[in-house]
């Protein structure tokens, strides 16, 4: 019985590591098959892993996809594609790795790939490693920004949250 308190205190502890909460994310996006700025539905499935700041952009964002898609009937939305990772198609592998703990803040670098599905001779998996940021709330651990790791032209630049900031800025008020 002592046995088995220690392993479940072991696995609490554990389920707040930044590598855990890393990994927890990245298994909800493999699943959302998530495009653009997620919907309120879909946030509310990654909601457990982000910062309340994090969170309260997305939701924004979602906001503001909603107010230019009623202004621009005809145009595609602001945000196309997987806004989580670097690349537009998203993400088919992930594996975190070594996370730089400071006492509020950490770094994870993770590397990730995608593999087309259909497969032609021609076509090889692509890999890149981003840099996911949490930050340590009364919660525990959580996603509050991700540095994209794009060294392609096409790929997500800059930090996720750079990138909410300008759909917010670019929707009509």
């Amino acid at each position: 019985m002592l046995l088995l308190l220690h392993l479940l205190a072991a696995a609490a502890s554990n389920a707040e590591t930044p590598q855990a909460v890393a990994t927890a994310f990245y298994r909800v996006h493999q699943q959302s098959r998530q495009d653009g700025v997620p919907d309120a539905r879909l946030l509310a499935r990654y909601a457990p892993y982000l910062s309340p700041e994090l969170a309260h952009q997305l939701a924004d964002g979602a906001d503001a996809e909603r107010r230019y898609a009623k202004s621009n009937a005809d145009s595609p939305p602001l945000v196309e594609g997987d806004l989580f990772s670097s690349n537009f198609e998203g993400v088919t592998a992930f594996q975190v790795g070594v996370c730089d703990i400071r006492a509020k803040a950490t770094d994870c670098r993770v590397q990730l790939q995608y593999a087309p599905q259909k497969h032609r001779p021609q076509d090889r998996p692509v890999n890149w490693l981003d840099t996911l940021r949490l930050v340590k709330t009364p919660a525990g651990w959580r996603v509050d920004d991700i540095a994209y790791g794009a060294t392609w032209s096409f790929g997500n630049h800059g930090t996720l949250k750079a990138t909410l900031r300008n759909v917010i800025a670019e929707a009509p008020r």
